[in-house]
């Protein structure tokens, strides 16, 4: 859902202050028995057609992954092609009603939608992929896409041989803008003389848009391209023109396989098998804890929740590089955003020694890092 400037900060004030947790414990290998009588029913809300790549499909891969460790436990149900906005709301009731006992919205925009079906049903678990705002019957999930966007980002600086890179976003929203900050990061890391150009094109999912804006970028000199969009029109406009770029929630190898250097692989199995695991014995919550804003699932590399694909198409000792970065941020080594990090302007915006936390990096990044050209849309 497109957001202007004034609904970000809105979101910023309602978390501010708050902070995230994130939830390390892997899936049970058990499964619950349930009475013979009662399946549990759990419904999936989708942005668009699962297909075979992207956002939507990497979904439908976790809904595959509740039906094989689960079998005959549960049925499922999903819902594609719903738009974020007012339809999405319909939809979410719809399977409400239908008796759906835990229902999955796997978008940012889908948000306000869950949270208003929520307080209508009280008795119905809600699960929001991406978001933050909660209800005693609504918990959040997510996956630190940014960690595989810093590994793009060391290896595009170490790629390029014209210092300029074209990045194409979706919607300035905290997750992208993250992802946009940790390439910057990661980029500057090897390549201090390396910028980023962003390109916003308002859409999850249009290959003739995402297309248009790398012809763009490549237009402008760019011979590395990264995206926070969902098809893989990207990638293949990249391997035409002969440049390199990275895939996005799937493995998108097979539509460009001479200019894919790597995806980040969004694995969504092990959270939703987790979530209906604990709704099975009883402990599944959105938590109220003192210390902690419990009921957030926020994991990333080390949990398996994103995976990056082989390193193809790039030198063996870029290679290795990436695979070092994966390494550190795998085991807390790089924590990405600790300061000193300075914004495109030489402003300080985090001091040496301090590191952004879970809270911090939803309501205070409103810059780019430097390396990063041009201002964030208001």
């Amino acid at each position: 859902m497109k957001l202007n400037k004034f609904v970000i900060l809105l979101g910023v004030a309602v978390v501010a202050g708050l902070a995230f947790i994130m939830s390390t414990e892997k899936a049970s290998e058990k499964v619950a028995v349930i009475a013979d009588d009662k399946k549990l029913k759990v419904g999936f809300v989708y942005l668009t057609t699962p297909g075979d790549h992207g956002w939507t499909y990497a979904h439908e891969v976790g809904r595959q992954d509740v039906i094989k460790h689960f079998g005959d436990n549960v049925e499922t149900t999903f819902v594609e092609n719903v738009p974020e906005g007012p339809d999405a709301t319909r939809v979410i009731r719809d399977l409400a009603k239908q008796g759906n006992d835990i229902i999955f919205t796997t978008s940012f925009g889908y948000m306000d939608p869950t949270l208003k079906v929520a307080n209508e049903f009280p008795e119905v678990k809600f699960d929001h992929i991406t978001g933050y705002k909660r209800a005693p019957n609504m918990a959040t999930g997510n996956i630190r896409f940014y960690e595989g966007r810093y590994v793009q980002g060391v290896v595009a600086g170490l790629m390029t041989k014209s210092n300029k890179i074209g990045y194409i976003a979706s919607f300035p929203i905290p997750e992208v803008i993250q992802g946009i900050n940790a390439f910057g990061l990661g980029l500057r890391s090897v390549n201090r003389d390396a910028e980023v150009s962003v390109i916003w094109v308002n859409t999850w999912y249009d290959p003739v848009k995402e297309s248009d804006a790398a012809k763009v970028h490549i237009a402008e000199g760019a011979d590395i391209l990264a995206q926070h969009t969902d098809s893989p029109a990207m990638l293949q406009t990249a391997e035409k023109a002969g440049v390199y770029g990275f895939g996005q929630s799937s493995d998108m190898k097979t539509f460009a396989p001479k200019a894919q250097l790597f995806s980040s692989v969004n694995n969504w199995g092990p959270y939703y098998v987790s979530q209906v695991q604990a709704l099975m014995d009883g402990t599944w919550t959105t938590g109220n804890g003192p210390d902690h804003w419990a009921g957030n699932t926020w994991a990333g590399m080390a949990d398996d929740f994103l995976v990056l694909t082989k390193f193809e198409n790039m030198p063996a000792d870029v290679a290795a590089a990436a695979q070092k970065a994966a390494d550190d941020i795998k085991s807390g080594t790089n924590k990405i955003f600790t300061g000193p990090i300075r914004d495109n302007t030489g402003v300080e915006k985090v001091p040496a020694g301090k590191t952004l936390n879970d809270g911090e990096l939803f309501t205070t990044l409103d810059y780019y890092v430097e390396g990063v050209k041009g201002k964030i849309p208001g």
